[in-house]
């Protein structure tokens, strides 16, 4: 079973052929090439605090006043040489963090979650009514509780806790063909490879490590420039007749790693253990 259309193999030794192994398949997901995406950067952003104390004082507060605190976080994903990318904002070249934050008391999830993406992600000119900067919330991956005014999050609610003072949710944002995403300049926007963030706790921390788990529910179809699917996840066939057409978007955009401006590639820097 190949994971390569036919014509795209150029080896005349092909693999042996093997029984179907496609019942109960995963929902497909299509992914789309970085290239196809347009970055930049925008205004800086300063984080609301200025240490983890203070986050979980403001915190405490909120707590007081509203309650349990929400917040929502995007896995967006694309590909790189047929293999999935997740983009993600790496913060004064110390933590990482997925786009997103706590959303207020009294906005609706969903809604919320999209202004806080387009907060972080949108160009600085973006308008609401347009549609043109409108996220495709496909799926939750995930839900880490904090049970208390501490630091630590856990993927289940300890059966002891009645009152936990926050719950983080990770959506799948689905990607359109291609799009502009713009970084506040205070930030850099990476792509990290799954294999990179795959147990890999002492880097990115368990909830970003963990990613690579949540994904594996999802079947990938790998589609170049030209709207091609060139690759997918072994387990099923592929109907080459479904294309797809890219609307917008061009090169890809590079910088030098500066500390200021937005990125694509790995970041090489420690990460530190911070509250998300």
């Amino acid at each position: 079973m190949s994971s390569i259309p036919p014509k795209h193999q150029h080896s005349a030794d092909q693999p042996p052929s093997i029984l179907p192994f496609t019942a109960v398949q995963p929902e497909t997901i299509r992914l789309y090439p970085l290239s196809n995406y347009t970055f930049g950067t925008k205004e800086q952003q300063p984080e609301e605090d200025d240490s983890v104390k203070k986050r979980l004082e403001r915190l405490e507060q909120y707590y007081s006043e509203h309650g349990m605190r929400r917040a929502c976080e995007g896995v967006l994903i694309c590909h790189e040489h047929n293999h999935p990318h997740v983009l993600m904002l790496q913060i004064a070249n110390t933590f990482f963090k997925l786009p997103g934050d706590y959303i207020a008391h009294d906005a609706d999830e969903v809604t919320g979650f999209k202004a806080r993406l387009n907060e972080r992600l949108a160009p600085a000119n973006y308008s609401t009514t347009s549609g043109e900067n409108d996220w495709n919330v496909h799926s939750t991956l995930a839900q880490w509780w904090r049970p208390n005014f501490e630091t630590f999050m856990y993927p289940y609610l300890p059966p002891h806790v009645s009152r936990p003072k926050e719950c983080k949710k990770l959506y799948f944002v689905q990607l359109p063909s291609s799009k502009v995403i713009f970084c506040p300049k205070n930030m850099k926007l990476i792509a990290v490879p799954l294999f990179e963030l795959f147990d890999n706790s002492g880097r990115y921390g368990p909830q970003l490590s963990a990613i690579p788990h949540y994904l594996s529910r999802y079947r990938w179809e790998f589609v170049d420039e030209e709207g091609e699917v060139v690759a997918w996840t072994p387990g099923g066939e592929v109907d080459e007749r479904v294309k797809t057409k890219i609307l917008a978007g061009g090169e890809e955009v590079k910088k030098e790693v500066d500390g200021t401006n937005g990125m694509n590639g790995y970041g090489s820097q420690e990460v530190e253990m911070a509250v998300g």
